[in-house]
């Protein structure tokens, strides 16, 4: 789906008209986080949100994910499979699964360590204990009860804030900002603060700041026109990270976040691409959902966080996998 336009930072009458709807959302929602949750015996890092849609939460598990494995932690990942028809708990299995079995977010995810999707957190994390997990991360699930998490990170895009700052459907938010900083231990903001999103925050809540800077592919396309396309949440981010990498960018074309491509789809792109004497390119995740007869034809370049402080972050890791139970905290100073 696309977001609606009043969910950005419009005003209008439809946040007003529906306030009412969205204070039962929210209500609903309280009561559901307020719900007691299963404590795992191995630390759980979530990487959750208070925005429906993109703000870069399967790039934080992918980057916590790599800092965990290369300290020799047996990590397994764990998210709902939104966009799947398996309703889980069930491992992914690039070989066997796609994106319209697992979603996409689960095949990036898989490609990296262990992944389990479904709805019910707490039985994904006992089949991953059962085989073998030493902790987990959560790719979303701030809002899901079901688990005793160990660490939360608010991760907020900077291009987009918290958007009008109203609650679904009047707005983006899953739950007020204040409520979802609450169970959150610190926030990571990806991208500059372009719409104050920081000042909506609780004093005393850690900040940690990245940026998205593309990864090793763009090297062969320094220089290059390009054609790109996608279905993410926010595709300017995309955009943008191709130029600062040294792209041209001929053109581009936007689809509804986690949109299912087909054959017809392609033949349009490509032909799109080749009047335009540019090389067709995407993101992983939108690659993933490519037909694979067409794969070969398109470039991906993927995106991975530069931090600004990466010793806090990795103290903040150090915290979480300590011990589970309690939720981490930065040390002083």
């Amino acid at each position: 789906m696309r977001a609606p336009e009043f969910w950005g930072r419009g005003g209008g009458i439809w946040p007003l008209l529906l306030r009412p709807a969205a204070a039962v959302y929210a209500g609903a929602t309280a009561r559901r986080v307020a719900r007691p949750g299963w404590q795992s015996p191995v630390p759980v890092i979530c990487c959750g949100g208070a925005t429906a849609g993109g703000a870069g939460k399967t790039t934080l598990a992918l980057d916590i994910g790599r800092r965990l494995g290369a300290r020799g932690v047996p990590l397994h990942f764990l998210l709902r499979g939104y966009g799947g028809a398996i309703k889980g708990p069930a491992r992914v299995e690039p070989a066997r699964h796609d994106s319209h079995a697992v979603g996409d977010e689960a095949l990036l995810l898989a490609a990296l360590a262990p992944t389990w999707v479904g709805a019910d957190r707490a039985a994904c994390a006992r089949a991953a204990l059962a085989a073998g997990a030493g902790a987990l991360v959560m790719d979303d699930g701030l809002q899901n009860p079901g688990l005793v998490k160990t660490l939360s990170l608010l991760t907020i895009d900077g291009t987009y804030g918290f958007g009008n700052g109203e609650v679904i459907p009047a707005g983006p938010l899953r739950e007020p900002v204040a409520a979802a900083a609450a169970r959150c231990q610190a926030a990571v903001l990806v991208g500059a603060d372009e719409h104050g999103a920081l000042e909506q925050l609780p004093p005393g809540l850690p900040v940690l700041r990245a940026g998205l800077v593309a990864g090793p592919e763009i090297a062969a396309l320094r220089g290059e026109s390009v054609f790109a396309f996608c279905g993410i949440a926010n595709p300017r981010k995309f955009f943008g990270t191709l130029r600062g990498g040294g792209c041209v960018l001929a053109g581009s074309e936007t689809f509804a976040d986690h949109y299912p491509f087909d054959e017809d789809d392609l033949r349009g792109l490509l032909a799109k691409a080749e009047r335009l004497g540019a090389i067709p390119v995407t993101t992983r995740k939108d690659w993933v959902r490519i037909p694979p007869a067409f794969r070969d034809a398109v470039r991906v370049v993927s995106v991975a966080l530069q931090w600004e402080d990466e010793a806090g972050l990795e103290a903040l890791l150090s915290a979480a996998t300590a011990r589970p139970g309690p939720p981490a905290t930065l040390p002083p100073g």
